[in-house]
């Protein structure tokens, strides 16, 4: 059987980790001897520099108090970091600041989905990191993914989301379903289509007011996932309306929403959060970010009712996971550079992961204990750590193109209407494309 796996959105509370060794400060005060010497000549007027790290949703750099420890290690700098809550309104103002030319961090956070276009269309206002960080520290397709036709890399990996399936155990176990986490990936090893039989076996016995799923949009984006090619092919061509990945998933999401095994809410909206709340969904597609999104919006009634189990399908699958910029532009760029590569090292990522359950990106990572040791309470104990980075190292390369982005917001806000209005499916999917192809041109 395969392991478990799970990757967008990030909480705004940590999901709490266990291990069995080594505390984060020690793992931080080993990260840190390389770097020493990139932030001596730093000066201003009272002799120290600010560093602004500008990013969005939950970096998991306060909750592991690296802003704290770099600041003691090196005590000429001082680090402020500026969050948005949502990355949709923060990527278009990173565009207007890159075409200003003012505004930018000195250190600039990019989601995975906008990365491409960064890279294609931006890649001159961005320091080159290869010499400055060891990329092959990183898995290769998230290396990859940061990197210009001319071997320019442009970002440092922060974390990534191998797919898992987050489950209610209580609920299950009521519809009459396996519970253990071992049977729960059998029963949807087969794909995406198993998924929606086990959904209509819940349906069949489901506990009154409880649903198989939280999203039918949700479900095409873990189906998606699971697709080298997805909306571009390789010479940055739009594919996504000929591409029988998108086209599956898409049926198999309208499928749910026919077959009411989704409750239609829309993931990281206030009802989404209400119905993780009341706990009226059996499960979530879940990338390795969500279950903190899970805990926190779940709360401690059910604690331990919550599990992990693999993802449908044989293909190992991504989503979600950032990149760490530094900007040409910046007054600093020697020691923003020497930041982000302090904060992309093992023992950081390692740091991140025990405090908010994000997982690592650095395959050094995976062998510190923080990783390797990591469960989640919250989830039966599910070993976490293990599971993740087994799946991560088999995550074949996808291709990405530069409109991802909106090419998935505009179809997964078409899949809230067949869900919420009732739209017909192929007037939805008409909606999507004329929307996408305004956006894409």
């Amino acid at each position: 059987m395969r392991i478990t796996r799970t990757g967008g959105g990030r909480g705004r509370r940590a999901a709490a980790l266990t291990t069995s060794v080594l505390t984060a400060s020690a793992l931080l005060l080993t990260g840190c001897s390389s770097d020493s010497d990139g932030d001596s000549d730093a000066s201003g007027s009272d002799g120290k520099i600010t560093l602004k790290v500008s990013d969005y949703g939950q970096f998991g750099y306060k909750e592991a108090k690296l802003f704290e420890k770099y600041q003691e290690l090196h005590p000429n700098i001082e680090v402020k970091e500026e969050t948005s809550a949502n990355e949709q309104d923060y990527y278009p103002k990173l565009l207007q600041q890159l075409n200003s030319g003012s505004g930018l961090g000195d250190v600039v956070g990019v989601e995975v989905a906008r990365i491409k276009e960064i890279v294609d269309t931006q890649a001159d206002k961005f320091v080159d990191l290869k010499d400055s960080i060891d990329v092959s520290q990183w898995l290769d397709w998230k290396a990859k993914q940061a990197t210009t036709k001319d071997g320019k890399v442009i970002g440092a990996g922060t974390d990534i989301g191998p797919m898992s399936l987050c489950y209610r155990r209580d609920l299950f176990e009521k519809a009459g379903l396996p519970t253990e986490r071992e049977e729960v990936g059998k029963a949807v090893d087969g794909g995406w289509e198993d998924y929606i039989k086990l959904g209509e076996k819940y349906k069949e016995k489901a506990p009154e007011g409880t649903f198989f799923m939280d999203s039918a949009s949700a479900l095409f984006n873990g189906a998606v996932s699971s697709s080298e090619k997805q909306y571009y092919d390789a010479d940055g061509n739009p594919i996504y309306k000929e591409n029988p990945a998108v086209q599956k998933a898409w049926d198999l999401a309208a499928e749910a929403a026919d077959k009411k095994l989704s409750q239609g809410v829309p993931q990281f909206q206030d009802p989404w959060k209400a119905a993780l709340r009341s706990g009226s969904v059996a499960t979530v597609v879940c990338p390795a970010w969500m279950a903190l999104q899970i805990e926190n919006y779940s709360g401690d009634e059910f604690k331990g009712k919550w599990d992990i189990a693999s993802a449908p399908g044989e293909v190992a699958a991504n989503w979600g996971g950032s990149f760490l910029t530094v900007p040409k532009s910046g007054e600093h760029v020697k020691e923003a550079t020497a930041l982000a590569k302090w904060l992309t090292a093992p023992e950081q990522q390692a740091a991140v992961f025990k405090a908010v359950g994000i997982f690592p990106s650095n395959q050094g990572a995976y062998e510190l204990p923080e990783v390797k040791n990591g469960k989640l309470p919250y989830f039966n104990n599910a070993p976490v750590g293990t599971l993740y980075a087994e799946e991560a190292k088999s995550i074949p390369v996808a291709v990405l193109g530069p409109k991802d982005g909106q090419i998935k917001d505009a179809i997964s806000t078409q899949i809230n209407n067949m869900e919420q209005r009732g739209t017909d499916p192929d007037k939805a999917w008409d909606a999507a494309t004329e929307t996408i192809d305004k956006a894409i041109g």
